[in-house]
């Protein structure tokens, strides 16, 4: 059973180790793991804007850097309940598509959705197959 409420919080607590001086859009994510890890993730910007990292890939590319492959929900939060953008649904869909995912604002109030309902008609793995 997930606790929400917990991840939500995970979330809230990893967006204020954002680093946005050019957006001020601070974003953090508490990912779950199957095992119970909660892995944190936040954005960070950079004067080359390109090379900015979401918070949502941060928690992502973190959790598999510790040998994690089993994703059960993410959290991500924002000052007002924004959506993951397109890139991070894409490696999301890749690396978890029955993910829940709890969208949170600055406050703690949240809605449900999934990876999947997210990314509908996702590109993954089997599309590459000839």
């Amino acid at each position: 059973m997930i606790d929400v409420e917990s991840l939500v919080q995970h979330a809230i607590a990893a967006r204020q180790r954002a680093y946005a001086p050019y957006s001020n859009y601070f974003v953090g994510a508490a990912l779950l793991c199957a095992d119970g890890t909660v892995v944190y993730g936040c954005n960070v910007e950079n004067a080359a804007y390109p090379s900015t990292i979401c918070a949502e890939r941060a928690a992502l590319v973190s959790a598999i850097a510790q040998n994690q492959r089993d994703f059960v929900a993410i959290a991500v939060a924002t000052k007002d309940g924004g959506t993951p953008c397109g890139t991070c649904r894409q490696v999301m869909s890749e690396l978890g598509i029955e993910m829940a995912v709890y969208i949170t604002d600055e406050l703690g109030n949240f809605w449900t959705t999934s990876v999947r309902e997210l990314l509908p008609y996702s590109f993954d793995p089997k599309s590459l197959e000839a």
